[in-house]
């Protein structure tokens, strides 16, 4: 039994290497081609940290909420849709004199859709005292569907490629045998993150944030393909 199975084993090997050697034996052209484009982020995430100070006059976690949802509302926000609990927390301070406080916090994930409503909830909740506010990141949302675009035209150039290579040796270009690909994002959050700081600081001035978007998401693909030759 244990004969048949190594001479089992022995054949499946053969049978790869042989199907490996004979790709690799086969004359083909390869060609690399990448295609990129900008998009401008469609969600962008801010975080929103809310406290009780040590005061005596220190307004509650729960006026600070309530205050912080209605800024939000008057911006035509939705709520349960676009703004999530991240973390919430209590901490028990003792002071002398048997002096005893419990400080609650929270933090908050808010979803704005452009740059110019990101400004407006920055003002917003700053004129309520509330300005622990910051940039996590920038998304866009239909990068699936762009990928797959991205990919077809990577593929089209690749064929354009190969047959602008073949045709001065009067050779024509075969089936494609092998494809591989990959896909990069780049969304630049360190140049974000200094827009967001610094629309808000010409915005608290004028009380009405600039219209201008947040730096482009750069999204590229490159496939590698290898077409057979006669």
């Amino acid at each position: 039994m244990k004969k048949i199975i190594y001479l089992l084993s022995l054949l499946v090997c053969g049978a790869a290497t042989a199907q490996t050697k004979n790709f690799i034996d086969r004359p083909y052209l390869e060609t690399i081609a990448k295609v990129d484009t900008l998009v401008t982020p469609n969600q962008i995430f801010l975080s929103i940290y809310i406290h009780e100070g040590e005061d005596r006059n220190r307004t509650s976690l729960e006026k600070q909420e309530r205050k912080m949802a209605d800024v939000l509302e008057n911006l035509n926000i939705d709520l349960k849709k676009q703004l999530k609990i991240d973390n919430l927390a209590s901490t028990y301070r003792k002071y002398f004199l048997k002096r005893k406080n419990v400080l609650k916090s929270k933090s908050y994930v808010l979803e704005v859709y452009d740059a110019l409503t990101a400004g407006k909830v920055l003002i917003g909740l700053e004129s309520k005292g509330i300005s622990n506010v910051r940039l996590i990141k920038t998304a866009y949302s239909d990068i699936e569907n762009l990928k797959l675009k991205l990919k077809s035209k990577a593929i089209l150039k690749a064929k354009q490629q190969g047959k602008a290579l073949t045709a001065p040796l009067e050779q024509e270009l075969g089936k494609a045998i092998h494809i591989s690909d990959k896909f990069y994002s780049r969304p630049y959050y360190n140049q974000m993150r200094t827009m967001a700081r610094s629309d808000y600081e010409i915005a608290e001035a004028t009380e009405e944030p600039i219209n201008i978007e947040f730096s482009k998401i750069k999204v590229e693909s490159e496939v590698s393909v290898r077409f057979a030759m006669p």
